[in-house]
């Protein structure tokens, strides 16, 4: 396995658990993963500088400053009445995830959502859509895309992992919201820490530290490279206090996930609808393009066949499934999953 682990390096593999390398205490200790870190960063921002011209100078200026795009009214009214309609109405296969006291549930945006959901391939083909995807995730690639519920307070237990401040990996990458819901402030709404997508002394020396402890942590999240932090911690990186995002339906927001986010806590038993994405390539390619999960054809087809590819390999015993079969749903259905 060591010319594999040897490999992984040059990858966005970010397991400290898995690759002996990636989570070694002495290689950490000397900077591997700070250098990791800093490579990744500065391949990204210099594939937005030739991306530049798919945004505009408004919403760069506010993603290079606080690393996220909000865009609120981003369509006109009656354009996103009729997506909503069709997309509440669109009956489709759908997989769900318990964490905590939280379902996920997802609707694969597949050949058959946009020939069911016209409206949904308008959408999607939106030039200012397609431009913040780009620039945020620095890749000129197709995302993930899925219609997206969140229900909340399902069963009595703890807390979402995903209500604690975190950044997805060590490197810049992207997930997009078109909010099809209202979100109110204490109704789990996406909460960022405006800044944390750019590394600050503070930050690199966190990561460092993190780093050469990570193989060994109790959680498991951190331990696969999304590391975890309190809000005294994210104060001595040098940023500021986290933002909820309580916004109103037809809101957008995209953000580098590198910086630290959350879902914010839900006070009551809440249903929130969105058309998300989520783009992430191998962060050490200087290219922008060349991405053959972006082939038409192609594209629109990633997500059953990673689903299906999932289930085989639980049923081969080489790995678990966490997104979990539910038969045909519409995105505001009840739960498909009995929590227990």
């Amino acid at each position: 396995m060591a010319p594999v682990w040897v490999a992984q390096l040059a990858t966005g593999a970010k397991s400290f658990r898995d690759n002996p390398l990636i989570g070694s205490p002495a290689l950490n200790r000397r900077g591997l993963h700070e250098r990791r870190m800093r490579l990744a960063h500065d391949l990204a921002w210099r594939r937005r500088a030739r991306l530049a011209g798919l945004v505009s100078a408004e919403d760069r200026a506010a993603f290079d400053r606080d690393g996220f795009v909000m865009r609120r009214n981003f369509l006109p009214d009656d354009a996103f009445r009729q997506l909503r309609d069709a997309v509440f109405a669109y009956e489709a296969p759908a997989r769900e995830m318990i964490q905590g006291d939280t379902i996920t549930r997802r609707i694969a945006v597949d050949p058959q959502a946009l020939a069911a959901v016209p409206e949904l391939k308008r959408f999607l083909a939106n030039p200012e859509w397609r431009g913040i995807n780009r620039y945020v995730g620095s890749f000129d690639q197709e995302p993930l895309t899925y219609v997206q519920t969140i229900l909340s307070h399902v069963r009595e237990t703890a807390p979402d992992p995903q209500t604690d401040l975190h950044a997805d990996t060590f490197h810049p990458t992207v997930k997009a919201w078109l909010f099809l819901t209202d979100v109110a402030e204490d109704e789990g709404p996406f909460v960022y820490v405006a800044g944390s997508h750019r590394l600050t002394p503070g930050r690199l020396a966190w990561e460092r530290e993190t780093s050469v402890m990570a193989s060994e942590s109790a959680n498991r999240l951190l331990a696969r490279g999304s590391f975890r932090a309190g809000r005294e911690e994210i104060a001595r990186m040098g940023y500021g206090a986290p933002k909820a995002f309580a916004v109103p339906a037809n809101t957008l927001v995209a953000a580098d996930t590198v910086g630290f986010h959350a879902r914010g806590l839900s006070a009551r038993p809440t249903v929130r609808v969105e058309i998300w994405t989520y783009g992430r390539r191998n962060p050490f390619l200087p290219w922008t393009g060349l991405d053959a999960g972006s082939i038409p054809g192609v594209a629109e087809r990633r997500i059953p066949w990673m689903w299906r590819a999932r289930d085989l390999m639980e049923k081969a015993g080489l790995g678990g499934q966490p997104w979990h079969d539910v038969g045909r749903l519409r995105p505001a259905d009840p739960p498909g999953l009995q929590p227990g």
